[in-house]
């Protein structure tokens, strides 16, 4: 019998590093949800990578940034609390994007934890670059600090994903599955329905308005009296009247467009038609108010 491992990893990086596409590409299907918009994630998204020698569960943390809200604290308090607790850590850095103080700053905390818990180096995006550009970042990096190793990938092209999933479980404990055979997140659906209505919102909308953002599925129920029909009703919450009208769109067109978006991925996720039923609603300055933030679910 050869050895098991089983265990957690989480990768770090600042927001837009391409986190979430690499824990997708990584699990084989879309757990996390991911946008052309910085700090997408919101909340640390458990996926389960399944191997016949490992189970490997990655956890998407939100990008780590000075926080300028009660928000982004949040957000940032979530960062440090997986990192407590992950086997192993991955910071992400684009192929295209010079090294910047953020990097910098994100490699500098995780410095703290280096001694206890190894920390690999990850160039991503390197399908936007030519191979000398690549090689130039993986020295770029490995001045920044002292990792346990380094590589670099494409999620988008998959160049060398399955290499990194041998680094990552390398690092991990010997031990049983920590989740049954089939399962690709712990996360509950309403979780995963919230953040794909989230994300079809993001597309388009202008770059002040991302972290305005925020979804709650009040309900999702399976139509009486047919079984290949679920009712979702949610709401989508801004924190200015002038944004929703950015959301309605003229005569309500945007929203409708989010709307059918939204449903085509929740209906590949949920395996069922679905019936979107879609609110806007005004929730004044909600990433600054605790008791807000407690009812969207910070």
């Amino acid at each position: 019998m050869t050895e098991h491992r089983s265990g957690f990893a989480c990768f770090v990086g600042r927001p837009n590093a391409g986190k979430s596409t690499l824990t997708n590409a990584l699990v084989g299907s879309k757990v996390a949800i991911t946008s052309s918009k910085p700090q997408t994630t919101r909340h640390a998204i458990r996926g389960i990578v399944h191997r016949e020698d490992a189970q490997l569960v990655l956890i998407d943390t939100p990008g780590l940034h000075r926080p300028r809200t009660l928000l982004g604290e949040r957000l940032n308090d979530i960062v440090h609390t997986t990192w407590s607790e992950v086997d192993v850590v991955g910071l992400c850095v684009p192929a295209n994007e010079k090294i910047g103080p953020g990097d910098k700053f994100i490699a500098a905390e995780l410095q703290k934890i280096a001694k206890r818990t190894p920390v690999i180096g990850i160039v991503t995006k390197t399908d936007l670059v030519q191979p000398q550009q690549v090689a130039e970042q993986l020295l770029a990096l490995q001045g920044v600090m002292d990792f346990a190793e380094l590589i670099p990938v494409s999620a988008v092209d998959g160049f060398q994903v399955g290499a990194l999933a041998d680094l990552l479980v390398k690092r991990l404990p010997e031990g049983p599955q920590l989740y049954p055979g089939g399962e690709l997140t712990d996360e509950p659906e309403q979780t995963l329905v919230a953040e794909l209505i989230r994300e079809a919102a993001l597309e388009g909308v202008r770059d002040e308005l991302p972290h305005s953002i925020a979804v709650t599925v009040e309900e999702m129920l399976p139509r009486e009296g047919r079984d290949d029909l679920i009712d979702v009703h949610a709401f989508l919450y801004v924190e200015r009247p002038s944004q929703k009208g950015i959301i309605l769109g003229h005569k309500g067109e945007r929203l409708r467009e989010v709307g059918a978006t939204a449903r085509k991925n929740i209906e590949a996720l949920l395996g069922s038609k679905v019936y979107l039923d879609l609110h806007v609603k005004v929730a004044k300055e909600w990433q600054r108010d605790p008791r807000q933030l407690r009812r969207l679910g910070f």
